[in-house]
């Protein structure tokens, strides 16, 4: 199968976010006079958007609460999100690669609209910022389906690439190939349960296995 057009999920494929999420929570946390957070809790609570984050972080489901918590934490995460924040090894080189064959490259993430075009200007020259989306609501497939339509491309000749299971989900939804990356925040066991037909340990290795052409 030849495929026509990239999607990426971007905290945890593309990009390292997860101490700047950290820290964002963490300063949300202490607002509010409540213990802190791991890393490693972080990176379990990430992947649906930032309103879930909140409700796990607080272990709690309160509308009210929440929603000022998650005002408090946006505000948090706009002055965090450039400070350690960067691409995984070989992220740009793949990128760059590809915009030499003419694969279109687009970036879908449940993370804040704000937070992703910003990043995406930011570290990803090769990616219009017409062709970032967050606030996805994956694994909803309509929004990447939406970037596949922009691109002019079928569903089928779209490999979306992720690194947690509603990615995967994603991805399936779509009628993508859905191809879980291992260096970002869950487990390969996740991915390949979630369904992934493809599974990376390098960002090399999507060039390897995935035969693009435009």
């Amino acid at each position: 199968m030849i495929y026509r057009a990239a999607i990426f999920d971007m905290d945890g494929t593309l990009l390292d976010t997860l101490e700047d999420l950290a820290d964002s929570v963490n300063e949300m946390l202490e607002h509010y006079s409540l213990p802190r957070r791991s890393l490693d809790e972080v990176r379990m609570f990430v992947g649906n958007g930032a309103r879930k984050l909140m409700e796990r972080v607080l272990e709690t489901t309160e509308e009210k609460f929440v929603t000022e918590a998650l005002a408090y934490y946006d505000g948090c995460y706009a002055r965090h999100l450039l400070i350690k924040t960067k691409p995984y090894a070989g992220i740009l080189s793949l990128l760059e690669n590809l915009n030499t064959r003419k694969i279109p490259v687009g970036i879908c993430t449940n993370k804040q609209h704000f937070a992703a075009v910003a990043l995406a200007e930011k570290f990803f020259t090769q990616v219009e910022t017409g062709a970032v989306i967050g606030d996805a609501k994956k694994p909803n497939p309509a929004r990447p389906l939406e970037i596949a339509e922009s691109f002019g491309v079928a569903p089928a000749e779209v490999a979306y690439f992720g690194d947690t299971s509603v990615d995967i989900q994603t991805a399936l939804n779509a009628g993508f190939l859905p191809v879980g990356v291992t260096w970002g925040f869950r487990s390969e066991a996740e991915l390949r349960e979630a369904g992934a037909k493809i599974i990376v340990h390098r960002a090399e290795e999507i060039l390897e296995q995935i035969n693009f052409g435009g």
